[in-house]
């Protein structure tokens, strides 16, 4: 598995890793156990995902058949908004990490740049958008980023994670947040497919020696029950182009999708729960995009961002 070196850690992060979110708990132990059969060594989780705990079932299961050891795999999850105050962060990757049966996260990413109402554990986990979800009400809470990246810093320091992020985050907040970070964030987790490049966004990341993940590299299909931009958007694995392509390097349209992704150094994390899927997501190594190919999927860009954070304030 072709792999990212981070730039301050040294640690080797795979470029293909199986995202969890949407998974179905009754599957998500036995696709874990199976990814790691086909190959994967990089789990994407977070705690929103509510599937933590048969994620690390997985995982367990996997370690005592010995198809894989602890330190050969490469595990991401991700403070939930709820949690940003400096004295709740630490007990969100406690549960974390007590769900997945671990002791150290490879990596912690802030999910989003918002601040929620925290929500007691015990009360409901994982909290979700809404401070009352029979109300569906979003209530925020204001944390300076500041705050919640010393806390997240802190969880180093204690060797509860090897390296901390930012996920769907502005450039002018990870500029921010770069001018008082004692430790730099190690990786930016984006929204990213040819309809959204976010190509200055990328190209700043990279500039900052951030290695960048990628999701829904397939565009919006993971989006249709939520979104109706994601219903009345074109279908990016029918897209003409997407389609040409896969003709041409007798690939599917989605291993075309990830291979522009990887190719330009993006690291992805495709879901599925399909054990046919789990092989082809990752047999991506063994064809080139041209250049002239990877530049005309770019062309394909719209700006459409399809987990658009709305009505919320995105706070610094």
């Amino acid at each position: 598995m072709q792999a990212i070196r981070l730039a301050t850690t040294g640690q080797m992060m795979p470029l293909v890793g199986l995202g969890l979110w949407q998974m179905p708990n009754n599957v998500a132990k036995d696709m874990v156990v199976e990814a790691f059969k086909s190959g994967y060594r990089l789990l994407d989780s977070a705690g929103d995902y509510g599937n933590e705990k048969e994620t690390g079932e997985g995982i367990q299961s996997a370690i005592d058949l010995g198809i894989v050891k602890r330190e050969d795999i490469f595990v991401t999850s991700k403070l939930w908004n709820t949690c940003h105050a400096r004295q709740h962060v630490r007990p969100a990757v406690e549960r974390t990490l007590s769900d997945l049966g671990l002791t150290y996260l490879d990596l912690y990413l802030i999910h989003f740049p918002v601040s929620l109402k925290y929500v007691p554990f015990e009360e409901r986990y994982p909290a979700g958008w809404f401070y009352d979800p029979k109300q569906q009400e979003i209530i925020q809470e204001p944390v300076p980023m500041r705050e919640t990246w010393q806390a997240m810093e802190e969880l180093v320091d204690a060797g509860l994670v090897k390296s901390i992020g930012v996920s769907n985050i502005p450039k002018r907040l990870i500029n921010e947040i770069l001018t008082y970070a004692r430790i730099r964030p190690e990786v930016l987790q984006i929204e990213h497919h040819p309809y959204l490049t976010q190509e200055d966004l990328v190209t700043y990341a990279k500039g900052e020696n951030m290695a960048i993940t990628g999701y829904s590299t397939f565009g919006g299909n993971s989006y249709v029950e939520l979104s109706e931009r994601a219903r009345n958007s074109p279908n990016l694995l029918t897209n003409d182009l997407i389609t040409e392509l896969a003709g041409k390097y007798k690939k599917s349209a989605g291993q075309i999708l990830l291979k522009w992704s990887v190719q330009r150094g993006i690291a992805v994390v495709p879901k599925t729960s399909k054990g046919e899927r789990l092989k082809e997501n990752i047999n991506i190594f063994d064809f080139e995009l041209s250049e002239d190919d990877i530049r005309r999927i770019s062309s394909l860009n719209r700006n459409l961002r399809f987990n658009e954070i709305e009505n919320v304030t995105v706070y610094a």
